[in-house]
């Protein structure tokens, strides 16, 4: 996993600033922007852990959602040619679209 930590069930996408000479980030996945900083990459990982447990504590106190929610249906944008082979598959194999993109989606995150 390159330029991301986890914590609990977060995750935190990281960069580095060269003129600050610092490193920053924010945590994905929830519905405000919570950002962290730290001048190591221990500093960084140490103010993230604290970064997400304020966030739980504010969650908690105001009966807040902690995550996103996710409607389960989203866009995709393919090249034709794949798009095309795509619905061949799945026709072949007596399924939609829908379903072939979904299996193949499950067999990727199994893996």
């Amino acid at each position: 996993m390159k330029d991301k930590l986890k914590y609990k069930e977060f995750i935190g996408t990281v960069h580095y600033s060269n003129s600050d000479e610092i490193f920053f980030g924010k945590i994905e996945g929830i519905n405000d922007l919570v950002t962290f900083e730290g001048e190591t990459v221990t500093k960084l990982k140490k103010a993230f852990k604290e970064a997400v447990e304020d966030y739980l504590e504010i969650c908690k106190e105001a009966g807040k959602e902690v995550f996103k929610s996710f409607k389960g249906s989203f866009n995709i944008r393919l090249n034709p040619e794949l798009h095309s082979k795509l619905f061949e598959n799945a026709t072949l194999e007596g399924k939609t679209l829908n379903q072939y993109v979904k299996e193949a989606i499950i067999e990727k995150l199994a893996n």
